[in-house]
């Protein structure tokens, strides 16, 4: 029996894609000598902001290109932002099995909150570590075991769900169960590269591998 489940947020439960893509969009016109276009952005979706930044930037200070984006980010937060299919309903029965459910994301708290506040899925989370609580982030397990210690969970009743190999590979260096999501908008070619323990294709099918 699965304990504990701990979820990635931006393309995993939250559909968080097209918000991220325009606040990139948005934040880079002008600024690069190439358009940024979606095809350059989706493969560095999932890595923290800053890292983000400073890669199509070229610079190491992106305080102002930060700032842009989040203001963006929050201005158009709740237009563009849903939870996917059965996210709502599956996450509750698994609370109401008693399965002990969390976040662990490379997205600052303020924005992770509104979105789960959003959906209506916020209370059903015993813990939420974002990338302001660890000082390495995803795919360093840091975040994993700071979630497992505060939920008052066991590396081996428990499992990360994501939708990049930053969560996968998260999962395998923590030693937990790794499941890739088949939504993810960088396809399950890319996600059986990284070797995940299963690969679903709807939430739902989370039931049957936590037994709940």
């Amino acid at each position: 029996m699965i304990e504990t489940i701990l979820f990635d947020l931006d393309g995993t439960i939250l559909d968080t894609n097209e918000l991220i893509i325009q606040s990139f969009l948005h934040t880079f016109e002008g600024i690069t000598a190439e358009p940024l276009t979606r095809e350059i952005l989706i493969p560095n979706m999932g890595r923290p902001l800053i890292d983000q930044m400073r890669h199509f930037s070229g610079r190491q200070d992106v305080d102002d290109l930060i700032a842009k984006y989040r203001a963006y980010n929050v201005q158009r937060h709740d237009e563009f932002v849903v939870e996917f299919p059965f996210v709502k309903e599956t996450l509750t029965k698994l609370h109401e099995a008693g399965v002990k459910l969390g976040v662990v994301t490379s997205k600052v708290r303020l924005t992770t909150e509104m979105g789960l506040k959003l959906c209506g899925i916020f209370e059903l989370f015993g813990t939420i570590v974002t990338v302001e609580d660890v000082v390495q982030p995803k795919p360093h397990q840091e975040g994993i075991e700071r979630a497992l210690k505060e939920l008052g969970g066991d590396k081996a009743s428990a499992i990360m769900v994501g939708d990049s190999h930053y969560d996968i590979e998260a999962a395998h260096n923590a030693g937990v169960i790794s499941v890739a999501v088949a939504w993810s908008l960088k396809g399950t070619v890319y996600l059986k590269k990284y070797n995940p323990n299963y690969i679903i294709d709807d939430i739902r099918e989370i039931l049957p591998i936590a037994g709940a």
